[in-house]
Parts: structure tokens; sequence; C-alpha cells
């Protein structure tokens, strides 16, 4: 067992979870072909490759960059919290949540969801930007928190 896991690099529960990817991979692609939508996913799927490396990743990579160097240049302390991590978690969750949801944020699905469920999408802009401002004000208190504690740590 211990030389399985030399030679794959790393535990074997590791193994044991990759595998298990595959196989839940695996189903999934069995049911999307038995459905007969396989096409639609391939499309979709390629989509979602080329709108994120070639659109989505060069976009947060610029705006972290500008981000970063917008703050306060910071004396590095060994406990001192990076408050750019501070900022990346709530904006790529409300982002997420933003690229799940833009149809129904921005009513572009105004129709087919009243036809679907009888109500309006007009409350989804609202929730996700409340959504969004209590992400940004839950990581802000937790940052304050830190910094509060590795300062009396540094005393």
């Amino acid at each position: 067992m211990k030389r399985l896991a030399g030679v794959y690099g790393a535990p074997l529960w590791h193994l044991l979870v990759l595998v298990a990817c595959f196989v839940v991979a695996g189903y999934v692609a069995t049911r999307v072909v038995a459905a007969g939508i396989w096409m639609g996913f391939v499309v979709w799927f390629v989509g979602a490759i080329i709108l994120h490396d070639l659109v989505l990743f060069p976009v947060y990579s610029v705006a972290d960059g500008a981000t970063r160097a917008l703050l306060p240049r910071v004396a590095r302390r060994r406990r001192t919290p990076a408050v750019i991590n501070y900022l990346r978690v709530p904006a790529a969750l409300s982002g997420l949540l933003l690229l799940v949801w833009f149809p129904l944020i921005l009513r572009g699905a105004e129709q087919n969801y009243r036809w679907a469920s009888g109500l309006s999408t007009a409350p989804y802009l609202a929730r996700w930007l409340l959504i969004t401002l209590v992400l940004f004000g839950v990581s802000g208190l937790l940052y304050v928190l830190r910094r509060r504690n590795s300062r009396r740590a540094d005393r």
C-alpha cells in the first residue's frame, strides 16, 4: 500500500475520491446521452470553456491586479492577514451567483419565468445585491477581527 501511494504520489484516499469523481462523471455522461441532449451539452460545455478562458479569466485577472495596485502597501508582518483575500472571496461568490442566476437577476427570462412559476423576476436583483452586501460585510468583519487578533499576538 505504501509503495502504491509512493508511486501515485498522493495518499490512497485521494485516488479513491478521484475514481469516484470519474464514476459520477461517467454516470452523468450516460444520462446525457440517454436523454438525447448530448449535442446541447457539448455546445454548452465548449461555450463555458471558451467564455471562461477567453473572456472571464482575463477580466477578473485585470480586476484583481487593479485592486492589488490600489490597496495600500502594508508592511509584511508574519501574522497580518492579506486584505485582498477578504475581497476576492465575496467577489468570487457574488460573481458565481450572478453567473448562475443572471437571466433572472437581469430580467432576461421574465416571460419564461412568469409562465413557468407565475412569479416575477423583479426581486432577484435586490436579493442578489443584498446577498453581495452581506458577503462583503461578513468578509470585512472577519478581516477586522483577524487583524485585531494579529495585533494582539504581535504584542
